[in-house]
Order: structure tokens, then C-alpha cells, then sequence
């Protein structure tokens, strides 16, 4: 398999584009107007691809490298588009131990991405991610809201097939 991330065209509406200009004007020469509109742009289309924060940048006349700066420093941002089926798979320490990094080769292998990417089609995003809260079950993975626990790469096949 490459290592190259699936790229996904920016696909944002004139609705959604609409509503941004509507919450940068509203922040409009406000100190610290970054982060909220932030925040209310990856709710408006999900996640922060460059055309948004090239708007958000314009918008408030701020340079694009501190929207830019923001936007990859804080945690509750993406810069790549989720899947309609959102997969974290846990390497925290407990999964570790009992096998996780197997778990995510069988689940990159089967849909085709690495971590940290989405299927051609939009219907599945990958992410390894420390902990899920559920040691107990380990290794473990999620799908949208649904837990998968005690998993081994063998069991990875007919778990995404539920969502195909």
C-alpha cells in the first residue's frame, strides 16, 4: 500500500460558505475571534480543509498562517475530511500490549488508507488514537458510537463489513 493520504476535493456549498462569512462578520475586530470561528467552521462543514481557512483568514484580515497555527495546534480541529463511519482504534498501553498495532494493520489493509485518512468514497476515516476508556476490553476500537473490544485481527473483516 502507498503511503500517500487520500485527498478529498473541498465539496463546501454556498450555504455553508454563506453561513461562515455570517459568524466572521459577527467576530469581525473582536480580539480572540480565531478560535470561535474556528469552531463554528469545522461544525458548519465538519473540518477545516485550506479554502475554509483561507476564507477565515480574508474574513477576519489576520494572516493565513495563524489561522493556519491555530487550527493545527488545538486537538478539537481536523484538517481532513471524517468518513460517514469515524474509526478510532486505541494504542494506548493496554491495547498495545494486547496486540492494537495488528488490529490497525488489518484495518488499514482492508480499506486501503493509513491512519489518519479517509476511503476514496467518503464512507470510511481512520484514526489511531491513546485511549478510549475501555481497557478492560483491549484492544479496542470504535466505530461512530459503536465499541468493538477483545479484537484481533482476524475479527476486523466482518466488523467493517456490518458498515459496507
Amino acid at each position: 500500500m502507498p503511503n500517500v493520504k487520500t485527498v478529498v476535493p473541498y465539496s463546501g456549498t454556498e450555504e455553508q460558505e454563506a453561513r461562515l462569512r455570517a459568524v466572521i462578520e459577527a467576530h469581525k475586530g473582536q480580539p480572540g475571534a480565531t478560535m470561535p470561528v474556528l469552531q463554528a467552521a469545522q461544525e458548519i462543514f465538519g473540518y477545516l480543509p485550506e479554502e475554509v481557512q483561507i476564507m477565515v483568514a480574508e474574513g477576519l484580515d489576520i494572516p493565513l498562517s495563524e489561522v493556519y497555527g491555530v487550527a493545527s495546534f488545538y486537538a478539537q480541529f481536523t484538517l481532513n475530511p471524517k468518513g460517514k463511519y469515524q474509526i478510532s482504534l486505541c494504542l494506548g498501553t493496554a491495547c498495545y500490549v494486547k496486540g492494537a498495532s495488528d488490529v490497525l494493520a488489518a484495518v488499514e489493509k482492508h480499506l486501503g488508507i493509513r491512519s489518519g485518512a479517509i476511503t476514496p468514497d467518503g464512507k470510511f476515516s481512520l484514526d489511531a488514537c491513546r485511549c478510549i476508556g475501555a481497557c478492560g476490553l483491549a484492544p479496542v476500537m470504535m466505530i461512530n458510537n459503536d465499541v468493538y473490544g477483545r479484537l484481533t485481527p482476524d475479527l476486523v473483516g466482518g466488523i467493517l463489513e456490518k458498515y459496507d
